[in-house]
Order: C-alpha cells, then structure tokens, then sequence
C-alpha cells in the first residue's frame, strides 16, 4: 500500500496564545494551590475573566465528583456508576448535598426516582435552580412526555441501570467503546457521552487511557477554528491528539515554563477544553478571529478569593502526588514571542 502523506495543519495567530493560556492558567492554578495571595497573574485578560483549569480533573465540580461522590467511601460497581451519573446529569454540588442530606449516602438501594424527584420539584417550586449551566442537559428523546425534567432523567437512569448499563460498560474493551454504548442512551449526544465516560473513568473500575479517544465539544470547536488557518488533512479529533503530543515542544519553542498536574502531562481531554477556553480568550486579545458560534465576549467574569485552594484530591490510579509549592517562572514578553501587542487589553 502506498503511503500518502497528509497536508499539514497551518496554524494561525491564534495558535500560540493557546500554549501561552495554558501556561499562564496553570501557574495561577499552582499558585493557588500553594496559598499564594492574589494578585496571580499579570495578564488581564486571565485576571478579569473566568476561565476553567488547564486540567479539567482539577476543576472545582471534578474535584467535588472525584473526591466526595467517587472515592467518598468503597462502592460496588453499580453504585459508582449510579452515583456518578446521577452526579454528572445535574452537574450542581448544591443540588447532590440536597439529596445526600435528605437520603443519606446514595446507593442502589437508596435510590427512588419517586422521592428524589419530589424533593426536586419541591426545590424548583421555589424558584432554585437544580441544574448546573456549564452545559444544557436534553429534555429526553422527542415525543416522551414526562411531568418534569429532574423526573424523565431519574426514570432514565433507573431503566439503564435495570437494563445492565453497567455489566456493558464494565466488559468494554476500550474507552471508545464505552462512550458507544453510552450514546446509545436517550438524549445522550455525543459530547454528554464523551464527558460522562472520562467521568466514569475516574473511578476505580475502569482503566481507560485519557490519551486513546477525544471528541471536540462545540466550544472546543470554536476554539480549534480559531487556532488553525487550515486542518491540512486531519479532522477535529485529530489535531487535538496533534496538539496533544506535540505539547512539550510548543512549550519550549515558546520558552514557556509549563508546570504540569505534578507529573501528568496533558491528555486529550484536557487539550479539548483547553480549545473552548482559547476560544474565549481570544475573543479579547484576538478579537479579528470568528468562532463557528460568532460569539464575541466573555460573560463569566472572575472573582478573587484570598481562600486557599482545597489541596488537590486525583484519582489514586494515576500515582499523583500534589506538593504545595511553586517555582516561579521567568518573566515573558508576551509581544517578543509573537502574541499580538494587544494581549492585554481589556
């Protein structure tokens, strides 16, 4: 078979300030964790917005999933499962302390659609949210009416879990493989069952490698439109596994100082948040380029807390070991290594 050598991807401006935010947004990250006061950055951009961590297991609400509902005590299977994907379809802390304080420790057997949507409506009826807005959960399949929302995603999972979701998931034999039958769930679309299988991953039954599968979400799309002039010959996937290993020499062309999660380099997933993170950035320090979605500001602003940063809880798998402490970096000229001269105007 002869072999054809695929066009190259062309990146654009965009490009380094996709290494550059990753960085920058890790060393804040650091610093917080090591109990630095504020301020944490240099760069306004990073200072007045918010954005998520390099690491999306870093994040607070993947802290929270991790720490309390996956490793909070030793579970069977089915109820890590139950648990996490109970979590994961309101996506809210506040929302899943209601239902452990009101319930106790939530398992197979504690589960009841019938009481935990009541105690839902009941919460709705006072005008709280119960949702989280990091992503819009579907309505279910077309034509399946149910009384509310909460209710037709509890009777959803119960039927998964009756239907043997988890002796399917448990015997697949790759991480591909699991977001498949995942999407074959009602409502399910595939950025849902890309996010919730890395989430199942974090538990200790499966064993995936973060590095093996990645679908882009429509923000890490926006953000891979923005970087690129052209893809060459590779597909939205690819250049994110691409970017993923070349990440150790875009660093270093730079001569950026990129203190990683304490070992762990950066997987696909984490490349394809960093791409709806760029996204956003660059609607301030690269306002000329257009994202599939046409947005052109940042809504969430950032609030400085003098509050240290819990100390960081990873799955134990992955042998992670997080010391508080920080090197600082030298200092860059954002203009001299190629950033456009107004990166940090606000």
């Amino acid at each position: 078979m002869a072999f054809v050598r695929r066009t190259q991807p062309q990146p654009s401006a965009v490009f380094d300030s996709y290494w550059q935010f990753a960085a920058e947004r890790q060393r804040i990250y650091r610093k917080r964790v090591a109990g630095h006061p504020p301020p944490w950055t240099g760069d306004r951009i990073l200072a007045e917005f918010r954005f998520t961590n390099p690491y999306r297991a870093a994040d607070r609400v993947s802290q929270y999933l991790i720490r309390n509902v996956i490793y909070g005590a030793r579970f069977e299977w089915e109820d890590e499962l139950l648990r996490t994907l109970l979590f994961k379809l309101f996506n809210k802390i506040e929302t899943w302390q209601l239902l452990e304080s009101s319930f106790g420790e939530i398992t197979t057997k504690s589960f009841s659609v019938g009481h935990f949507a009541r105690l839902l409506q009941t919460v709705r009826d006072g005008g709280a949210s119960i949702y989280s807005a990091a992503y819009i959960m579907p309505s279910g399949p077309a034509g399946v009416r149910r009384p509310s929302k909460h209710q037709m995603h509890l009777e959803l999972l119960e039927r998964e879990l009756k239907d043997g979701l988890a002796i399917d998931l448990a015997n697949a034999k790759s991480m591909e493989a699991g977001y498949q039958r995942l999407l074959q769930i009602p409502g399910f679309g595939r950025f849902l069952a890309y996010q919730f299988i890395t989430d199942l991953n974090y538990g200790p039954t499966l064993s995936f490698s973060e590095m093996e599968f990645v679908i882009p979400g429509p923000g890490a799309r926006d953000g891979i439109r923005k970087c690129f002039i052209s893809l060459g010959g590779y597909s939205e996937s690819e250049i994110i596994a691409w970017v993923a290993e070349r990440q150790a020499s875009e660093f270093a062309r730079l001569g950026l100082d990129f203190q990683d999660l304490w070992g762990r380099p950066l997987q696909l997933i984490d490349c394809q948040n960093l791409f709806c993170e760029v996204d956003k950035y660059a609607r301030v320090a690269h306002p000329g380029f257009r994202g599939h979605s046409g947005r052109t500001r940042i809504k969430q602003r950032f609030a400085q807390s003098r509050k240290a940063i819990e100390q960081p809880f990873f799955p134990p798998k992955w042998g992670i070991e997080p010391a508080p402490t920080f090197t600082p970096a030298r200092p860059r000229d954002p203009v001299a290594q190629g950033a456009p001269a107004n990166l940090f105007e606000v």
